[in-house]
């Protein structure tokens, strides 16, 4: 074997591959931070953020309706308890869906860091000298002229400066470079980037937000008892951090659409409210409107939605009210037909249970009852009635909306089904003396979100910023041109090259331009 053959066979294993140190915990580090801080990795850990939100949207979550969460676990006795172990209830809190997020963050910040020190360094060195041979380069031209070569060297720096070019010196040449804010603006789309993580984990971990069906007249204090659903995140303390407001919602207008192709469209609504601050502060009215939201101690009040409210009064059989009040209905369709629920369970003997729709404008015809228009211009109640046998307390959640019918039978009229439609101020006997039912009349509600994003300016400044790097990223073309001069037979030789760094765009006309300009008496 030769000398080199002897080298390599006496650092090689017995299989012929070369006997490799050992990485050690230190060089496995070095290796894991680097596969970490790769854009590669970067881009992978953004596209399982997008898909491991996928399920926050398909699945009920436990902070926005935990009552879904309760009846998909009971209507999936299988599939239910393996989503809550793999957190899929709780999305957004869940601890896997946190270490994408922060292997994002850190992948972000390690991949950006060391570039921004590499373009600092770019930035205050000088433009390249010239290569050997430019006319080996992709855009180059020559021409000879009769001015002096430091004339003409003149009139080449004269001439890129005027194109924005950064332009050194150099003996007998000219090196030239612009376009270094296309590497700013890339460095500040993903700075951008990072600034918009920081924003929504913000917003996430010190916001919060809940929804809340208030009936016109009654009022809505800011306590965590009195939402329907309410999240916030890990670092929100429900019982110090939630301003002490409170506000009453006096009146609601709405308005639609009476006549053309476009009858019953919704034209304007907004709710006549009252609020304090603070529990010994002052009353203000407010006029809340659909995105004019009421601001409060750093939280917004919206107005989401609007519907009906029947006021029913419910007796049982010995005559004792088991029910009085307004009971929400939600809307169906674009004419308000509204479903709804009213229960009286400690009605007695029997547990009472009714069901149905609030129709503002009624109709009943081929296509059963239902409503012609949004406005209540002819109200009426169309519901049937259930009773059961009392039931004891299970503390576990129901729905205002749903009546659970497992353990209710129907009532009956003459061997069919009770069903009744009732005007405002009407009553109805029930069979079997089981009680009545009455339509005192209806109200309306108003549906409010109350919610506080802190990191939501941040977040939107971040966006901005991106929009602004990556078009400087897409639109700023970074290039190299150089220019050389030489004496040969009593002439003054010119040579002009450039490079693109990247796509080439224009190189040959902006090089044909600079050779116009230091050249004027060339004919076309």
């Amino acid at each position: 074997m030769t000398e080199v053959e002897d080298r390599i066979a006496a650092g090689s294993s017995p299989d012929g591959r070369p006997d490799l140190p050992a990485l050690g915990v230190k060089g496995w580090l070095r290796w894991t931070w680097r596969q970490l801080t790769s854009m590669k990795t970067a881009l992978v850990l953004l596209f399982l953020l997008a898909l491991g939100a996928v399920p926050g949207s398909l699945i009920p979550q436990t902070g926005v309706d935990p009552i879904k969460v309760a009846d998909f676990l009971e209507m999936h006795p299988k599939l239910g308890p393996f989503y809550d172990k793999l957190g899929l209830f709780d999305v957004y809190k869940s601890a896997w869906f946190s270490a994408i997020y922060l292997l994002l963050f850190i992948s972000l910040i390690g991949c950006v860091v060391p570039r921004l020190g590499v373009y600092l360094k770019a930035v205050r060195s000088r433009p390249p000298k010239p290569p050997r041979n430019l006319n080996r380069l992709a855009g180059f031209e020559t021409f000879t002229v009769d001015a002096d070569p430091d004339a003409v060297l003149a009139a080449a720096r004269k001439e890129l400066r005027r194109r924005r070019f950064r332009v050194e010196s150099y003996d007998g040449a000219i090196g030239a470079e612009r376009g270094y804010l296309r590497e700013a603006g890339n460095l500040l789309f993903h700075f951008s980037l990072i600034l918009a993580l920081i924003g929504v984990a913000w917003g996430s971990l010190f916001g919060y937000r809940g929804t809340v069906l208030v009936v016109v007249g009654n009022g809505f204090a800011n306590s965590l008892a009195q939402y329907d659903d309410f999240t916030s995140g890990a670092a929100f303390d429900t019982e110090n951090d939630l301003p002490p407001f409170a506000l009453t919602v006096k009146d609601f207008e709405a308005k639609f659409q009476e006549s053309g192709p476009q009858k019953g469209a919704a034209r304007e609504f907004n709710a006549d409210v009252s609020y304090q601050e603070t529990p010994d502060g002052p009353e203000k009215s407010y006029d809340l409107r659909v995105n004019h939201p009421l601001k409060l101690d750093g939280s917004s009040v919206y107005l989401l939605g609007h519907g009906y409210a029947p006021k029913v009064t419910v007796k049982d059989g010995s005559g004792q009210v088991a029910f009085s009040g307004p009971a929400p209905f939600l809307p169906q369709d674009g004419n308000f037909s509204s479903f709804g629920v009213i229960k009286a369970p400690d009605a007695r003997p029997v547990t009472l249970g009714f069901e149905g729709y609030f129709l503002p404008t009624a109709i009943i015809d081929d296509l059963g009852p239902r409503s012609m228009f949004p406005d209540d211009l002819n109200p009426a109640l169309v519901m049937t009635a259930y009773y059961g046998r009392p039931q004891p307390e299970t503390g576990k959640p129901e729905s205002v909306y749903q009546l659970d019918k497992t353990k209710l039978t129907q009532f009956e009229k003459d061997g069919d089904k009770l069903r009744f439609q009732l005007k405002p101020g009407e009553s109805l006997a029930l069979p079997d003396k089981a009680g009545s039912i009455t339509f005192d009349g209806y109200s309306r509600w108003v549906k409010l979100q109350v919610s506080h994003t802190p990191g939501t300016g941040l977040a939107l400044g971040g966006v901005v910023l991106m929009i602004l790097g990556l078009m400087g990223s897409l639109f700023i073309h970074p290039r190299r041109t150089w220019v050389r001069v030489r004496t040969e037979d009593g002439r003054t030789v010119v040579e002009v090259a450039g490079l693109d760094r990247g796509p080439e765009r224009g190189l040959g006309d902006e090089l044909q331009a600079i050779t116009k300009a230091l050249n004027p008496q060339e004919k076309p």
